[in-house]
């Protein structure tokens, strides 16, 4: 069975030709990138230069050109035919380059084992049916004492009305439809799925929006969202 819910793949694919605008529904995610980035490569010592990273979920490119900018060797896999488009499209822009695959994960990792220093996969989890089949690929995908990063929104009262309800709804910082609370995953869900795969957290941070200043930041508060640093 597929762990791909095409409904998902098809609500980013229709939005694809504005991953690039920073004024769309993507400005959230042009954003968050530059705090994500820095948190990544604080955890890898300070430098991505020459690192092979692999960008699980990578629709339009958005991370995956960061961290090539950066001199890592970046891979960006995705299910969305429209979105990868569009990231190959704006390397013709930047002049960077990324290895762009449309491949399921599972189906990555059975010939990619152990391949990358670095493996990412940030807003992707909440998206698919089996979060932690995802989990177990990019763990085998990544070599021993490899990094990996994982983002995501938790499941409780505060993250409905924050990431839906404010998100979605008042602040039309998001479209609407773009989340189900269902399938938010708590960072306890996560470590679980985690350790089954043989990492081990490092570090976990927030991410919060002041609505007022229109700003994000990375802090403790991991109630709504929140990143995940893993070793293996």
């Amino acid at each position: 069975m597929s762990n791909v819910d095409f409904n998902e793949v098809d609500k980013f694919a229709a939005l694809a030709s504005r991953w690039w605008d920073k004024n769309s529904e993507f400005k959230p995610l042009h954003d968050i990138n530059p705090l994500r980035l820095n948190y990544i490569k604080k955890q890898c010592g300070g430098s991505l230069k020459g690192k092979k990273i692999l960008d699980v979920g990578c629709g339009g490119g958005i991370l995956a050109e960061s961290l090539a900018k950066e001199g890592a060797l970046v891979t960006g896999i995705d299910m969305a035919e429209a979105g990868l488009e569009v990231a190959k499209l704006h390397l013709l822009e930047s002049g960077l380059t990324v290895d762009y695959q449309k491949i399921p994960v599972e189906d990555f990792a059975k010939d990619n084992a152990q391949t990358f220093d670095v493996v990412t996969c940030l807003e992707m989890l909440e998206h698919v049916p089996d979060p932690a089949s995802i989990i177990n690929a990019c763990a085998t995908l990544v070599k021993a004492n490899g990094s990996l990063f994982f983002s995501t929104l938790n499941r409780n009262t505060k993250s409905y009305l924050f990431a839906i309800i404010g998100a979605e709804y008042i602040l039309k910082l998001l479209p609407q439809g773009t989340h189900d609370w269902d399938k938010f995953i708590q960072p306890s869900e996560m470590d679980e799925w985690a350790r089954h795969s043989n990492l081990t957290l490092k570090n976990i941070i927030g991410m919060t929006y002041n609505p007022f200043t229109k700003t994000y930041k990375l802090e403790s508060d991991v109630s709504v969202n929140y990143l995940c640093f893993y070793q293996k």
